[in-house]
């Protein structure tokens, strides 16, 4: 077994915003990958639109930066407890992790979530205090905390005497005392090189690449991002490609890439301990192994956790349908739907008995989300159903999933949060005040009870509180939960909103839309206080007679309607409502639109 000692492959990861992108992009300024007068955007490793407007990493990334003639390979993961799936297949690919910590947030779900994977994994970590200029820092707790959770999930003799660097990763300084600021970041480099294993393996044996990611070229095609386990990968070279499924296939190295900084760089070999991109194994998919024609080994891929909750995409079929969208047809929604579990591994999608709906199953109301706004943003038009948890029977107890639930909020709020967690079946395990005036709690709660939570959070926080949560395991069903006991304001014909309709409106409830928006019967235009659904005609005009003009009498003044997001939207409906997703629109609907077929409907029920 060879050393390959002038390589290092290290994955960063770490909660939500705790910074590691920013960090990133202070390693590849620092170890001289860009020209001096290069003008490079921040975050570059967010080259994701969704992931710039948001500002947090959806897709796991690769870059490489080389520090005294040492090649560190870097992958970027995401924060988000949603994107769980890109954090787990990635560390198959690393030798040791940088995990990030805040200091002053410390540990957070996701901290645990994703140390827990990698010390599953046998991965050495080195731990990094950052952002230690921020106020009220308290690096030495953080340390401590971290030390804690270490031990709590089991970590080995070796992974336990975890080397601490104290960064800021903004401001591009690391220390190995949080006293003493650092001028650069030499100190994380030396140590990355000194602590983290360098790869091992034959480089002479039968080859053995194992793919972790998948990546899309206009000119190229599918491009597949792995590691050379053992030997040596050569362009043009024929291999055995082993499919999940167990079977193989035949398949040739086309080209063969590496990635320096952020470009591609077409190689003629890789050896082992190496990570490359290939091309040219159209039928390649994450978790397979290509092999030497003469020793077929397919490799073990890591386990993903299974999906928590799922939706159903349709499509469309309201009045305004194939008005906005360039992909309408069911074959359209199923062509991409699949398409999509081939690179999200973490994502499931299954055919219903209708041929027009597909039940779509992810890691969170998150997950599910940024899917929907991708298509529509690709020219997909459907409609979705809500969300809901997927439940489990074990030993004939029904089972349902449980979120890790943590809070930080102002000490003022505290008594407001926990009266409306304690109607959502959520069960407080800690409680404690931090510098400052901020509580911070933490609950196991019910995934179901976490649905349409954030914006009354926010709402009875006045957008002080900071929520995040992880999944958390399965435990017997709560009981029955309370959902939304507001009603909805519904149109009662088709035609545009004027202003004297939703003058008249606006008293019955709040408003989702303004004047001069095309509306159809059935549509949602607001939410009303009362646990009952109002119909409404938003469409009314104000009639000229022969003693007045339309326009006169005093003059309308409208409350500005609340435009709601998709992830708002989504929050929001029943389960006898709709989201209507188009390039172009967000329209609330009611499964049925008729007001005398949806009366009938209810009666039936009971």
């Amino acid at each position: 077994m060879a050393k390959i000692e002038q390589l290092r492959n290290i994955a960063i990861i770490a909660h939500v915003d705790h910074g590691k992108t920013t960090l990133v992009d202070q390693m590849l300024k620092q170890s001289g990958t860009f020209r001096s007068n290069e003008q490079v955007n921040e975050r570059v490793m967010d080259s994701n639109d969704l992931e710039r407007e948001r500002g947090i990493t959806i897709l796991s990334k690769t870059t490489s930066v080389t520090y005294k003639d040492i090649r560190i390979n870097i992958v970027d993961t995401p924060g988000h407890a949603d994107f769980g799936g890109e954090v787990e297949r990635i560390l198959m690919m690393v030798d040791g992790v940088l995990l990030l910590v805040d200091a002053f947030e410390g540990c957070m779900p996701q901290t645990r979530f994703v140390l827990k994977k990698a010390l599953a994994l046998g991965k050495k970590a080195i731990v990094v205090v950052n952002k230690i200029d921020r106020p009220m820092a308290r690096p030495a707790e953080v340390v401590d905390e971290v030390l804690d959770l270490f031990i709590e999930l089991g970590a080995d003799d070796n992974q336990i005497e975890f080397p601490v660097v104290y960064a800021s990763g903004r401001d591009g300084y690391a220390s190995l005392d949080p006293n003493e600021m650092g001028t650069d970041l030499q100190p994380l480099f030396d140590t990355i090189v000194n602590e983290i294993d360098c790869p091992e393996g034959d480089p002479e044996g039968p080859l053995q690449i194992l793919f972790s990611n998948i990546e899309y070229d206009d000119y190229l095609g599918r491009i597949g991002v792995g590691r050379v386990e053992r030997g040596t990968a050569h362009t043009g070279e024929s291999v055995i490609l082993s499919h999940r499924d167990g079977t193989t296939s035949r398949v040739h190295i086309q080209k063969l890439f590496r990635i320096e900084g952020l470009k591609r760089k077409e190689i003629e070999s890789a050896s082992v301990g190496h990570l490359i991109q290939v091309a040219g194994m159209p039928d390649l998919n994450i978790g397979e192994t290509a092999c030497d024609p003469s020793c077929v080994e397919p490799l073990p891929f890591v386990k993903i956790d299974e999906p928590t909750l799922s939706m159903n995409f349709m499509v469309n079929n309201s009045p305004f349908a194939g008005q906005d969208g360039k992909f309408v047809t069911s074959r359209n929604l199923r062509d991409r739907l699949f398409k999509e579990v081939e690179t999200n591994v973490s994502m499931r999608v299954e055919e219903t008995d209708s041929a027009d709906t597909y039940k779509v199953s992810g890691r969170g109301e998150l997950h599910l989300s940024i899917l929907i706004e991708t298509m529509r943003r690709q020219g997909y038009e459907f409609q979705v159903s809500p969300p809901t948890v997927i439940y489990k029977m074990e030993n004939g107890v029904k089972m349902e999933p449980m979120e890790l639930l943590m809070i930080e909020v102002p000490e003022e709020y505290v008594g407001a949060v926990m009266e409306r967690l304690g109607t959502r079946k959520a069960e407080i395990r800690n409680m404690g005040t931090r510098d400052g005036g901020t509580s911070h709690l933490e609950f196991l709660i019910p995934a179901r009870g976490l649905l349409g939570f954030r914006s009354q959070f926010l709402t009875d926080t006045n957008g002080n509180g900071i929520m995040s949560h992880v999944f958390n395991g399965y435990e017997p069903f709560k009981g029955d939960i309370d959902q939304r006991n507001t009603g909805s304001l519904v149109v009662y014909e088709t035609g545009e909103s004027t202003g004297y309709g939703l003058f008249n409106t606006q008293s019955r409830g709040r408003l989702f839309i303004g004047p001069g928006v095309p509306v159809y019967e059935g549509m949602i235009v607001g939410e009303t206080p009362k646990n009952e659904d109002i119909v409404c005609n938003v469409c009314k005009k104000k009639q000229m007679t022969n003693t007045r003009a339309a326009g006169s009498d005093e003059a309308l003044r409208l409350t500005p309607p609340s435009i709601m997001s998709l992830e708002q939207s989504l929050e929001f409906i029943k389960d006898d409502e709709l989201v209507e997703v188009t390039p172009h629109h967000i329209r609330l609907r009611k499964r049925i639109l008729n007001k005398e077929a949806r009366m009938k409907a209810e009666a039936r029920k009971k």
